[in-house]
């Protein structure tokens, strides 16, 4: 990176090159489109060589890779949701069960579907439900059950500690399970606006250690 901010363009496609793949999958896990995930990693890449003056190299690229790559996808959510574009109802394959990535979300949020749901709407409410995250706690769930990072590693690529991701986890866990439920038992639909306005209400990172994620590196 410190090439890439020296205007170094073979640099930069060489870190295109090592990044791409992986920060798509991990939009696709956000937003829920391949084709969509691929554009977004295209403007991830476009912000990073736009401000790549201001890397600073004590900071960890990664962090602030992921870090541009959540905001990206959040906002692309929003705007989709917004135009109420993401449908909950069973989509036309009446096809069961869910994808190994959104199983691997509801089972570790403890929720088992009361009732028969296909796999178009398990991706799109467990996509919903992630979205009603604040953002410390998204970016930790995806990379740790869609990227299957470690705590320590997760820990090193958000700058906090072990134990904070651990905490930021575990409330994730209970923020999901609280969207999740009454959707799995009785069919009501999560509440986008309302989750949003809690985001920030119901932050509970007041830990310092947690309190902001530096600039990546």
């Amino acid at each position: 990176m410190l090439a890439v901010r020296e205007d170094d363009a073979e640099a930069f496609e060489e870190l295109v090159v090592r990044y791409q793949t992986r920060l798509v999958n991990l939009l696709e896990h956000m937003v829920g489109d391949r084709d969509q995930a691929e554009d977004l990693a295209q403007e991830v890449f476009l912000r990073v060589y736009r401000s790549r003056k201001s890397y600073r190299p004590d900071a960890k690229f990664s962090t602030w890779l992921f870090t541009i790559a959540n905001n990206v996808a959040s906002n692309a959510n929003r705007s989709r949701f917004r135009r109420h574009e993401v449908s909950l109802r069973p989509g036309p394959s009446g096809s069961s069960g869910s994808p190994p990535m959104e199983r691997m979300l509801l089972a570790s949020t403890g929720q088992i579907p009361a009732r028969q749901l296909d796999k178009a709407e398990i991706r799109d409410v467990v996509r919903l439900a992630l979205s009603s995250l604040n953002e410390r706690q998204r970016l930790a769930v995806l990379l740790s059950k869609f990227e299957g990072m470690s705590y320590a590693d997760i820990a090193e690529t958000m700058a906090l500690s072990p134990q904070a991701i651990k905490s930021l986890l575990s409330r994730a866990r209970v923020n999901l399970r609280a969207v999740l439920e009454p959707y799995f038992e009785s069919g009501e639909r999560p509440c986008l606006d309302r989750a949003v306005e809690n985001r920030a209400d119901a932050n509970p990172e007041a830990n310092p250690e947690e309190s902001s994620l530096q600039p990546e590196s």
